[in-house]
């Protein structure tokens, strides 16, 4: 997975009327339908792919010069007074140096934007006032009501963003991920064309066309801003050129540097620093999975077999201030997001790939659903799921004690580890089995109680010998009897 620059999909904010009709392409609107997209992807792959060219000086638009490039609050779109709908573009950057093509639609009437310099204010000197007047657009974003920030966001590639109810941004959507965990070998789609369609007063339905050497494909994006944060309703209809070896359907990108368990990766004086902390899992047999994120010392991938699995997503789980210091960026404020699909998926595998960072900026984590049928060259692929972007611990109902917390240190026994899990929702009057496994190890001892003063909380302690050199997977569960009582807990000790 390539590094993203995540300060560089960040752009600054405003406030409100309707599109000036000078911004409008000067041509009649063309015919427009969801079909009619995906006979276009379908054509679309039956050629050779083109490459769209960079646009001559975007590359000399950095990150602060993008950022200073300020959208015109008079020339947001569909500027309705107490319109959550209303749109603002982005320019060109030395990021994103490929213009994507932009229309509105209405009543099946397709009608593009035409790019125009004065949309942006900029400084003196700024490279954004000398793209010229065919330079094209980047991206762009949704506003909420007051103008004075977005609930969606789409910019570079196929990457997308949506916020919680706490009105971060965070993590990453993109459209898929192909060869993600494949040395050398990922690659990346783009969209090339979008169509914005306002539905509601807080909803819009964003229609993408991507391409790429691989794959080409017809998204359709029904987005609606909701309390709990933006929830999106994605229908996808790929086309393969060429077989892909690895397919990643419903992907999701975080960065994940460091947390208290992983003390020996801190540089930094805030105690944590990510944006996920957890990959959870909700299996077709209701079993609970959680995968805590770690920063591995070498790109990792791991594989999580099932067969029409209920949802998965990349949460953060820890949302308290003190466990973070940040009081700039907010990081216990980052959304969770969770995956389900809206059709059975058959069987496959919930991919978790990491690679290692030594930083904030780098998205270094990602998550996706791989079906087992591979995907040759000339298939047609289609998927339809929901995305929910909220604030949520646990975004699926499991009704089992979830993790809280865990953590690392040196156990009692020379060169041994001590891992700490605390599960959040166990009755004080209870006390569970701690079931575990270790894979690369040996368990030398194990120990469970309830935290005094913590209603709820219940701490395992894990003394581990570990093989000489290597790293260990452990699997933990607390259970009654035969039944599960927590996540099923799957870590990775010194990866």
């Amino acid at each position: 997975m390539t590094k993203i620059d995540r300060r560089a999909m960040i752009a600054a904010s405003g406030a409100a009327l309707l599109l000036p009709r000078s911004a409008l392409a000067q041509k009649r609107a063309d015919a427009f339908s969801w079909d009619m997209l995906i006979g276009r992807a379908q054509r679309l792959a039956r050629g050779p792919f083109k490459v769209t060219p960079f646009f001559p000086g975007a590359d000399k638009i950095g990150y602060d010069a993008f950022n200073q490039a300020r959208f015109r609050d008079d020339r947001t779109i569909w500027n309705i007074f107490g319109d959550d709908t209303g749109i603002r573009l982005f320019p060109l950057s030395s990021t994103v140096q490929q213009p994507v093509e932009i229309a509105l639609v209405d009543k099946g009437r397709a009608t593009p934007l035409r790019y125009d310099p004065t949309m942006f204010d900029a400084p003196t000197g700024n490279a954004v006032r000398d793209l010229g007047p065919d330079a094209g657009f980047s991206g762009f974003r949704i506003m909420n009501a007051a103008r004075d920030g977005d609930w969606l966001s789409f910019l570079g590639a196929t990457y997308f963003r949506a916020p919680g109810a706490e009105k971060q941004f965070g993590l990453s959507a993109r459209a898929v991920a192909l060869n993600t965990s494949i040395a050398g070998r990922e690659e990346f789609p783009r969209f090339t064309h979008f169509w914005l369609e306002r539905t509601g007063r807080s909803s819009v339905t964003v229609y993408a066309l991507m391409d790429s050497a691989s794959i080409t494909g017809a998204f359709r994006f029904a987005s609606e801003l909701r309390a709990q944060g933006v929830r999106q309703d994605v229908d996808a209809v790929l086309f393969t050129r060429k077989a892909v070896t690895e397919l990643g359907l419903m992907p999701m990108t975080s960065m994940f540097w460091y947390d208290q368990a992983d003390r020996a990766k801190r540089t930094d004086w805030r105690p944590e620093i990510h944006d996920s902390d957890m990959l959870s899992i909700a299996g077709a047999d209701g079993t609970a999975h959680c995968r805590p994120l770690v920063n591995p010392s070498a790109p990792r991938v791991d594989a999580f077999a099932e067969r029409n699995p209920k949802g998965f997503g990349l949460l953060q789980r820890d949302r308290d201030f003190d466990h973070y210091q940040d009081d700039g960026v907010f990081y216990e404020r980052r959304p969770s997001l969770w995956a389900t699909s809206r059709k059975p998926l058959g069987a496959g595998e919930v991919r978790l790939y990491a690679f290692p960072t030594d930083s904030e900026y780098t998205d270094n984590v990602a998550a996706y659903w791989t079906p087992a049928t591979p995907a040759r060259a000339g298939s047609r692929i289609e998927a339809s799921y929901r995305l929910d972007w909220s604030s949520a611990k646990t975004p699926a109902a499991s009704g089992v004690a979830t993790v809280d917390n865990i953590w690392r240190g040196q156990s009692g026994e020379a060169g041994g580890d001590r891992l700490l899990i605390d599960f959040a929702g166990v009755p004080e009057n209870q006390r569970p089995d701690i079931w575990v496994d270790v894979a690369g190890g040996t368990l030398v001892k194990k120990a469970g109680y309830p935290v005094l003063h913590r209603p709820g909380l219940f701490r395992v302690v894990l003394d581990l010998r570990r093989e000489q050199g290597k790293a260990s997977d452990i699997r933990v569960q607390l259970r009654a009897g035969n039944r599960p009582f927590s996540e099923y807990v799957h870590y990775p000790l010194g990866a």
